[in-house]
């Protein structure tokens, strides 16, 4: 279990603005981009056939979020940033790459500082002489932001086939596409606004829930009080499917099924509802207890490939996950798993885990075999975890904060020819056991070993 710790890692990084959505970008943008030029390739890096392997590719993630409409001075905007598996760090630069370009600029010997530039210091228009080679520092600031205004970037969906990101902002949803920032010594990834207009998603309010099915070919919405309605398109071509006027009071979550044939939707208050894409019309109710609310709503494959829906439900007792049968759209059981409220919810793309954010800062992932807790970050932010998602690999959790902190936790399943101190002590004792036995002439039981995969998180802060 994790212990309380305050977050100072790698994998830990403060933005400076509120935090409220936040997902991973896909591969295909990735692998069609030009890499970084700075990178230096080691003397032993060597492929089979002799040649020099090509450098690996950057893993971004993006993040929305800021200080809304007033005058707080926090801006509002989108960002982009960097995850480095290989040093587990979420940083503007991944180490080696930065090292290299201190090493290049004569700056190897700097030591960091708290802030950029002092604060007594007071800056004048005119004053001083300008840096003689700018792009020296440039070359250092790898977190891309799109900054969009007035307007609070609340909830995102980036599409699976690489196209762009849909925004929600207070009135509207925009467009955003991605956009190769080119530079002598780098390539890398931006956003930049779509001169594609969302004609039926302009001046509809608020929306809180926005999601792409599988294969991109539909797009969900859901508004707040002010609107209510939920909205599915085909896309890109944005016709109509599904257009229900106050489907709930507020719309809080949406989740299309595997297949893409259902569209589950939970609102502030009453049942969760099933909606059959085919026809355009509930197809069932998800009941819920006298003392039960519902809060996030995520579809899933079993090992056997059958499809599976989780709700996550506030009680009495705590917070549970809820497992409903797809087919007959009854619930299958219900478990607890924080006392805390649930403020975030994310499955793993492989169906194995469950990963929930809590009010109070942690993360707890759980088996979906087993429906046991398998580890736990405590306070892995100092605010309540406002997003989460799992990598398109299930390689990693991205999590965000309104304390403007992302971190990324990375799970590894041990290898079976790895052994856990649990595991060890267990072997010990049968060992001390069965010598007592042989030395009081007694039967050496039978005892058959079976090991369980482990689950390990790959986070300083356990």
């Amino acid at each position: 279990m994790g212990k309380a710790k305050n977050p100072s890692t790698p994998n830990y990084k403060k933005y400076g603005v509120p935090l409220y959505g936040s997902a991973w970008a896909p591969s295909v943008i990735i692998n069609d981009s030009p890499q970084r030029l700075d990178r230096k390739p080691e003397a032993d890096e060597v492929s089979v056939d002799g040649s020099k392997p090509s450098p690996p590719s950057p893993t971004y993630l993006v993040f929305s979020g800021g200080g809304g409409e007033g005058r707080s001075g926090i801006p509002n905007s989108l960002l982009l940033a960097e995850f480095d598996f290989a040093s587990n760090s979420l940083c503007d630069m991944p180490r080696k790459y930065t090292l290299d370009i201190l090493a290049d600029i004569g700056m190897l010997d700097c030591k960091p500082v708290d802030a950029s530039i002092d604060p007594n210091v007071k800056i004048v228009p005119g004053l001083g002489e300008p840096l003689q080679d700018p792009k020296r520092y440039q070359r250092l600031v790898g977190v891309f932001k799109l900054g969009t205004g007035a307007d609070l970037p609340y909830r995102m969906a980036v599409h699976p086939g690489g196209e762009g990101l849909i925004c929600s902002l207070p009135k509207s949803c925009k467009w955003f596409q991605w956009d190769e920032i080119k530079t002598e010594e780098v390539h890398k990834q931006g956003l930049k606004l779509s001169e594609k207009v969302l004609t039926h998603l302009e001046d509809v309010g608020q929306q809180l829930a926005l999601t792409f099915n599988n294969d991109g070919s539909m797009l969900a919405v859901g508004g707040e009080v002010q609107d209510g309605n939920l909205r599915v398109f085909k896309w890109p071509s944005m016709e109509y499917v599904l257009s229900e006027a106050q489907a709930h009071s507020t719309v809080k979550d949406l989740d299309f099924s595997p297949d893409g044939k259902f569209l589950v939707s939970l609102g502030s208050g009453g049942p969760g509802r099933v909606w059959d894409l085919t026809s355009s019309t509930i197809t069932a109710s998800l009941p819920r207890e006298n003392d039960e609310a519902f809060g996030f709503c995520r579809f899933s494959q079993t090992n056997d490939k059958n499809q599976v829906l989780y709700i996550t439900s506030a009680r009495d007792e705590g917070a549970c996950i809820v497992t409903w049968n797809t087919t007959t759209w009854k619930k299958l059981g219900s478990k607890k798993i924080v006392r805390d409220v649930i403020s975030a919810f994310s499955v793993s793309a492989d169906g194995q885990f469950l990963a929930v954010g809590t009010i109070h800062g942690d993360i707890v992932i759980v088996n979906s075999a087993s429906m046991q807790v398998q580890a736990v970050v405590r306070k892995a932010h100092l605010g309540f975890v406002t997003t989460m998602r799992f990598s398109q690999d299930s390689r990693a959790l991205v999590s965000a904060s309104m304390d403007s902190s992302a971190r990324v936790t990375v799970i590894k399943e041990m290898k079976k020819n790895g052994f856990s101190l649990r595991i060890i002590i267990f072997i010990v004792i049968v060992g001390i056991a069965v010598y007592f036995m042989m030395a009081m002439g007694g039967i050496i039981p039978q005892v058959q070993f079976r090991f369980r995969p482990m689950v390990k998180v790959d986070d300083d802060a356990r």
